[in-house]
């Protein structure tokens, strides 16, 4: 069978665009029972180029429908990375009938002359659920001459202050502002000194409150991506920080360093804004690539996926807090059950059949006394990538160099890996799609995204241990169940 180029590669359960280049996930926001994936978009080609608006829109954040280019650029720059809000109480003066989106952008301006180039922020605003745009006729609303770096506003209204708080990411740091109508802008205060990881610019940042199920305390997340440097083995990452915010300043409760995701594929992500109070969750949606090869990656005609949306909850160990994540309940209901791993000990290789491009693999292992352990997902005939516990060491490795098409980066077939806190029983839960794969281990405790350019995405999957056995204590293999 002839695959069209535009299909090869591309998958069912992410969202892509149906061609052309994407990037970072942009103005993320839920209204009226839609939620809003904006995008930075280059429409004239396949690589990365004169940024726009992409727009997609879901009613399950599974199913998605591509629309129109919502934001293009003009004399203010092209358009970089931002965010989108419902404007319920008409703060800025847009909406005198009903509430309506607003999305706070940042305009990136090249300089003919050889200067720097300029960015500022801006506003745009939407009657009709983001179909059409306005632009604020005396835009920009935010810059800062002496920053060049200063882009990527995520903005959100704090009820206890009556305000709207932005974090803007402003070279090796992230800086807060604060506006009672989005337009006329604050400075509060600047984080980053002498804290986390400073190997690329940050970019993308996100600020939110979370409580925890198991205590019911309440703590801040901020989210902070950083740039790729060629010096470094992972290319472009994410982390984060827990702690308190007083609505101008952040406190961090840790000086370690915490990374949002242990694989290579997951840059940009931020979440969405006005989730309903009764739903409750925070959903967060990433980038699924990296700047390392994100212009190479094999694909034709179009480049880069999202991640599955995410439910992010907080986790406390001991004394530290951690970020958990786990693909969104909406999921479940792609997925039927299809093959029972069967209890019991494995020792050496047990294989099983799958019949379809799109799997979940949900795994639970207990070591007995295997040197090593894990899982191989077969493509075909010589593909393979393989999942391997090394027991000793409490590390968690994924090999993609035999994964498929590999070539067009030096760095794409290197290992990933997770430190872990042990490895004598961890539950998996591993979801493959057409050209990715994510696993979230220990109920989202770690996750690790990766993409992965194979003639066939999936065709069975082995349970294997080495030097010893390991015990399946339960295990099952689903394919979908719904047309996407």
């Amino acid at each position: 069978m002839v695959i069209n180029s535009l299909e090869k590669f591309r998958p069912k359960l992410h969202y892509a665009p149906q061609k052309n280049w994407m990037n970072d996930p942009n103005g993320l926001v839920y209204f009226e029972g839609e939620y809003h994936l904006f995008y930075q978009y280059n429409p004239y080609d396949s690589k990365w180029g004169p940024m726009h608006w992409g727009h997609a829109v879901s009613r399950d954040l599974i199913s998605w429908e591509e629309l129109d280019i919502a934001l293009h650029p003009d004399d203010n720059g092209t358009i970089f990375s931002g965010s989108a809000v419902v404007d319920w109480h008409n703060t800025t003066g847009f909406f005198p009938d009903e509430p309506g989106l607003v999305a706070i952008f940042t305009h990136h301006l090249d300089k003919e002359d050889g200067n720097p180039p300029v960015q500022t922020q801006s506003l745009a605003y939407s009657y009709d659920h983001g179909r059409t745009w306005t632009k604020y006729d005396q835009n920009p609303v935010l810059k800062d001459e002496s920053k060049i770096d200063f882009r990527d506003p995520k903005v959100f209204w704090h009820k206890e202050f009556s305000q709207w708080i932005m974090a803007l990411a402003t070279g090796q740091s992230i800086s807060f502002y604060s506006s009672p109508n989005l337009i006329d802008w604050t400075f509060k205060s600047e984080f980053g000194n002498g804290i986390g990881s400073h190997d690329g610019v940050w970019e993308c940042p996100d600020l939110f409150r979370l409580k925890s199920d198991d205590t019911g305390e309440e703590k801040w997340v901020l989210i902070v991506s950083i740039g790729d440097d060629p010096d470094r083995l992972m290319g472009s990452r994410t982390q984060y920080f827990i702690g308190s915010f007083d609505g101008g300043s952040f406190a961090p409760d840790h000086k370690s360093i915490k990374w949002l995701d242990f694989g290579k594929d997951n840059y940009a992500g931020v979440s969405f804004s006005d989730i309903p109070e009764e739903d409750g969750r925070r959903i967060y949606i990433g980038w699924m690539s990296n700047w390392r090869y994100a212009n190479q990656v094999p694909t034709e005609g179009w480049r880069s996926q999202m991640t599955l949306p995410r439910e992010l909850s907080l986790q406390k160990k001991g004394d530290n807090w951690q970020l958990v994540q786990l693909p969104v309940q909406e999921l479940n209901s792609y997925f039927a059950k299809a093959t029972q791993i069967p209890a019991g000990e494995v020792d050496g290789r047990s294989y099983y059949s799958v019949d379809e491009s799109q799997a979940e693999l949900t795994l639970t292992i207990e070591q007995k006394d295997a040197v090593n352990y894990g899982i191989i997902l077969h493509h075909r005939d010589n593909q393979s990538t393989t999942i391997t516990i090394h027991s000793a060491e409490k590390v968690l490795v994924l090999d993609r160099k035999h994964s498929g098409v590999t070539d067009f980066s030096k760095m794409f077939g290197d290992i990933q890996k997770i430190d872990l806190d042990n490895s004598s029983t961890l539950q998996l839960r591993l979801i493959v799609d057409t050209s990715s794969l994510e696993l979230f281990i220990d109920n989202g405790a770690y996750a690790l995204t990766s993409l992965i350019y194979p003639d066939q995405s999936c065709e069975g999957i082995s349970v294997f241990s080495t030097e010893g056995n390991i015990n399946v204590k339960d295990g099952v293999i689903s394919t979908l169940s719904k047309q996407i």
